[in-house]
């Protein structure tokens, strides 16, 4: 349906692509923990770089006097910044983010250690997922009172054009031309560079001011998924399976590690998919497909923050991880 062609791997150029004829990748092998963590890196490689791993309002969570972040309050060592992934090609020193997040500040300076840059912002452009505040609202920092960028490429599906283009302060970046908005749609293809593509896909959420997306990231060698935001698997009409199988690592949806967590809240609300439940439905996949998966985007009450938690030796025992900040995964 909207992503069949995905599935297929037949991928239509839109018209932010180039002309160029796009060649498969060679074969892959699978990116297991094991690989991530002996592997030397390849310094020629683009990489996917984890700027943040925390749910929209970050870890330690603003006015939380709970356990839950007393930890983060007391040593700033324990701090996480929001969900945001950083795409960086080390030989033309291009850089890209998914979202735009209330931590960018940090996460560019992330992004600056990596591959310095000689301007600023120095972004060939962020891709956004969606309009929930965790996801945009980092754009603030690109406008006069911070940066004054000037035209930052910024990729967005339909309704987060417009609602980009007709809401303030946001309008102001356009009519400032600070940013660039660049239409990108469902299923096709988009060409950063010679070396990485990307492909967004449309995934159901609570879309009360734009559609939400994931993105199939592609470079030479290998294919990563990010999906920070979703409702239930079973509301998707695509089986998250079938993309794992065309990934070699996976950043999917961990804001919840069970409904004990928010007491008194209706989850119904926020149907993110409970981190049990993505562990019990792919517990029959064979192991080099359960390595594949990093849960990220977790809420300030998921014990799977803290890696000596239960929870989080739970992810663990079953073959996934939880997303590690400044993680590095080749492409």
């Amino acid at each position: 349906m909207i992503f069949a062609s995905v599935l297929c791997i037949i991928f239509i150029n839109c018209n932010l692509a180039c002309a160029d004829e796009i060649h498969p990748a060679p074969p892959r092998q699978p990116l297991g923990t094991t690989t991530q963590t002996t592997k030397e890196p390849n310094t020629k490689s683009p990489y996917t770089l984890v700027l943040g791993v925390a749910q929209d309002g970050g870890y330690p969570q603003a006015g939380c006097k709970k356990s839950c972040c007393q930890g983060a309050w007391a040593d700033a060592k324990n701090r996480k910044h929001v969900s945001c992934l950083a795409i960086i090609d080390p030989i033309t020193n291009e850089r890209w983010m998914i979202d735009a997040t209330p931590d960018f500040r940090e996460q560019l300076r992330m992004i600056d250690e990596a591959v310095p840059s000689k301007s600023s912002p120095g972004l060939s452009g962020i891709l956004l997922t969606h309009a929930h505040v965790g996801h945009y609202a980092g754009l603030i920092h690109l406008g006069r009172e911070v940066l004054g960028a000037k035209e930052v490429p910024i990729f967005v599906m339909p309704r987060m054009r417009q609602f980009l283009e007709t809401n303030g302060p946001w309008n102001q970046l356009v009519e400032l031309q600070q940013v660039r908005l660049r239409r990108i749609a469902s299923a096709q293809e988009v060409r950063l560079n010679d070396r990485i593509r990307v492909v967004p896909f449309l995934v159901p959420h609570r879309d009360e001011y734009s559609e939400t997306v994931g993105y199939k990231i592609m470079g030479p060698s290998n294919v990563v998924l990010f999906l920070p935001d979703i409702d239930k698997w079973e509301r998707w009409d695509v089986a998250i399976e079938d993309l794992l199988k065309d990934a070699d690592v996976a950043y999917l949806d961990g804001t919840f590690f069970d409904a004990n967590e928010l007491p008194g809240r209706d989850l119904s609300e926020i149907p993110h998919p409970l981190i049990v439940e993505s562990i019990e439905r792919f517990k029959t996949l064979p192991l080099d497909e359960r390595v594949k998966v990093r849960f990220i985007h977790a809420n300030h009450s998921n014990p799977v923050i803290n890696p000596e938690s239960e929870s989080a030796e739970r992810v663990r025992d079953a073959g996934h991880r939880f997303a590690e900040q400044g993680e590095r995964v080749e492409l």
